[in-house]
């Protein structure tokens, strides 16, 4: 009679296929199958127990002493001081799916991408939020188009487009308030009837556009805007330009604006004021005397108007001369702006400049930028502080104006 197989020991694998102990390894012995005698190149264990068995068993081991070497472990999984389990082939597999040696040997480089990106977010994404908020008012007003009322009318500076306006005017008000703490000083001397605000422009007008809103709503009041060709290039734009009076500013225009009684805004400077000034506030008007012109010939008064650290809040790269190449062969902005602090801005509004009908036009045009570069001068500590003008938020005293 044969042998009676040996009973069932606790150390031994229930089902084909696993280690002693709980890992991967042979068939239990007996039931009428010899086990196979250990190879030279199969590790033993210690104290008379029983060895790996088969190329399968050998394979799988080694599978799982890499396994170990990936989880950091110093034990071999043939030692039988610490036997291999399924998790540990697990994670194994599992970092080389998601190659964490390939991140390991990269991490370098991962780093500098990541700082990167997160450098131009910081920079820049101020600005673009901005532009995403412009074209957020576009889309508005293209739904308030709808209604059977403003249907009915032609005129995108008729008064049915008021509540609109109102609207927006209330959005981009309190955006002012809250990220740039922004205050309108000297309404008082603009005048009820006519006039051409001049102003300094800052890397983006965004403190032009807190103006207007916070005009419209104190004073009800449009002041039209003189804006660069490019603006008027820009897709999507072309209901909110209108509504809001922004015009290309040429001499008929102007003068049909002032006519009308209405209040008529430029910045001499410009896209090359925006572009190429800096934080010691020059003004960049070229040859600039249009406007002086029109002032004349509509016998109207000039107003000088200029936005406390202006240039602190948004800036332009320091390297011009590329940039400042480009511009004048082809009248396009290439540089971005970058910054958004949350800076002090406050807008004065300074001393109407009267018609003259004895002034020249050049001596109009030195006087109105002696008045601009008065109100910086009073206002503005040159060079321009990021610190100082982030500290502003928190001085409850204001210059007088």
């Amino acid at each position: 009679m044969g042998a009676a197989a040996p009973p069932y020991h606790r150390h031994q694998a229930p089902y084909p296929g696993r280690f002693k102990d709980g890992g991967l390894g042979t068939e239990p012995a007996g039931a009428g199958r010899p086990s196979p005698s250990p190879s030279p190149a199969s590790p033993q264990r210690g104290g008379g127990r029983a060895s790996y068995a088969g190329p399968g068993a050998a394979r799988r081991g080694a599978c799982c002493c890499r396994g170990q070497e990936m989880i950091g472990r110093k034990e071999s999984c043939a030692s039988g001081q610490l036997p291999m389990t399924y998790l540990s082939c697990l994670a194994y597999i599992l970092e080389e799916w998601t190659a964490v040696e390939y991140l390991k040997k990269y991490f370098f480089h991962v780093v500098i991408i990541s700082v990167t990106i997160s450098a131009m977010l910081i920079f820049f994404i101020v600005p673009l939020t901005i532009l995403c908020f412009i074209y957020l008012t576009n889309v508005l007003l293209l739904i308030y188009q709808r209604s059977d009322e403003v249907k009915a009318t032609k005129d995108p500076l008729s008064e049915v487009w008021d509540s609109a306006r109102k609207t927006v005017a209330s959005f981009w008000d309190i955006y002012a308030r809250i990220w740039h703490g922004y205050e309108l000083h000297g309404v008082e001397n603009l005048p009820e009837g006519p006039g051409i605000l001049v102003y300094y422009h800052g890397a983006i007008p965004i403190d032009y556009l807190y103006f207007l809103s916070r005009l419209f709503l104190w004073k009800k009041r449009l002041c039209l805007s003189v804006a660069d060709h490019f603006v008027f290039r820009l897709p999507g734009l072309k209901l909110l330009l209108e509504v809001t009076g922004v015009m290309p500013g040429t001499r008929e225009e102007c003068l049909s604006a002032l006519k009308n009684g209405h209040l008529v805004s430029i910045s001499p400077g410009g896209v090359r004021e925006a572009l190429f000034s800096d934080e010691s506030y020059q003004l960049m008007w070229g040859n600039r005397k249009g406007f002086a012109q029109v002032a004349l010939d509509a016998k109207v008064p000039i107003i000088p108007m200029y936005t406390q650290n202006v240039r602190e809040g948004y800036r332009m790269f320091k390297e011009r001369r590329f940039f400042r190449k480009l511009y004048e062969s082809t009248r396009l902005p290439f540089t971005p702006p970058y910054g958004g602090l949350p800076v002090k801005f406050r807008t004065y509004i300074g001393e109407p400049i009267p018609y003259d009908p004895n002034i020249t036009t050049d001596e109009l045009v030195e006087k109105t930028k002696s008045a601009v570069q008065a109100l910086i001068k009073k206002h503005q500590t040159i060079p321009g502080s990021i610190w100082k003008a982030l500290m502003d938020r928190f001085d409850r005293h204001r210059k007088s104006d």
